[in-house]
């Protein structure tokens, strides 16, 4: 059984003018436990609507989205957020780090939510996604004192500290250099494999795409396999 299955989902909006605009046209996707899967797309091509329908984040117009076993529509309200904050770990381009907070602090962020022996245990849950990361020696440095690779670090260290089993990154290397955007996406696929976590990367780059293995592409709301040139 899929992770994550997307069944013929469809999105649309009406604009103000009574025209509907369909943004993601049948998308079928099934994603298995230890998946690492890219996503290309240019800008207007649904990425962001797609991003927020796999993270369980909004609702599809027509269409069917099951995560563990569980349709979406049967996680109403606080229970989708307890399932997309227990199991899902969002990256971001921009890293979104609170200032004036150390390295150690914001990892932290996540485990406040938690419950029992994750939250009591937080900071030591936090360190130990630090040192995991590289960034051991880092743990009291604020993020003006990071460099854009730390800062990248430290936000996968946030989102994994709660041991979700799907990682989606957005686009998590654009604002990073080449080296070290490639050196973050080896760190995000060295940790999913660790913990047989899916991983979903979106990105516009075909270089980052390449890194994953099983690779789409999504176009005028359209998801096909992608196939990259030798």
């Amino acid at each position: 059984m899929a992770l994550l299955s997307l069944e013929a989902v469809t999105r649309s909006v009406v604009l103000p003018d009574g025209d509907r605009l369909d943004i993601l046209r049948g998308i079928d996707l099934a994603v298995d436990a230890g998946d690492h899967l890219s996503i290309v797309g240019r800008s207007g091509s649904g990425k962001s609507t797609l991003l927020n329908l796999l993270g369980l984040l909004d609702t599809p117009t027509s269409g069917r989205i099951v995560f563990d076993g569980r349709p979406l529509e049967r996680l109403r309200g606080g229970r989708r957020d307890r399932t997309r904050g227990r199991d899902i770990g969002f990256v971001f381009q921009q890293f979104n780090l609170l200032p004036g907070r150390t390295a150690l602090e914001n990892a932290m962020t996540p485990l406040l939510y938690g419950r029992g022996r994750q939250f009591w245990r937080r900071e030591r849950i936090a360190r130990d996604m630090l040192e995991r990361v590289g960034l051991g020696h880092r743990l009291h440095s604020t993020p003006d004192r990071l460099s854009g690779g730390e800062q990248q670090r430290v936000a996968i260290a946030r989102a994994l500290v709660r041991g979700p089993r799907l990682i989606l990154a957005d686009e998590p290397t654009g604002a990073l250099d080449v080296d070290t955007g490639a050196a973050v996406m080896a760190l995000l696929d060295e940790v999913a494999n660790a913990s047989d976590a899916a991983l979903i990367t979106i990105t516009h780059d075909p270089n980052i795409a390449a890194m994953a293995r099983r690779r789409y592409r999504l176009d005028g709301g359209v998801l096909s396999p992608l196939e990259l040139l030798a």
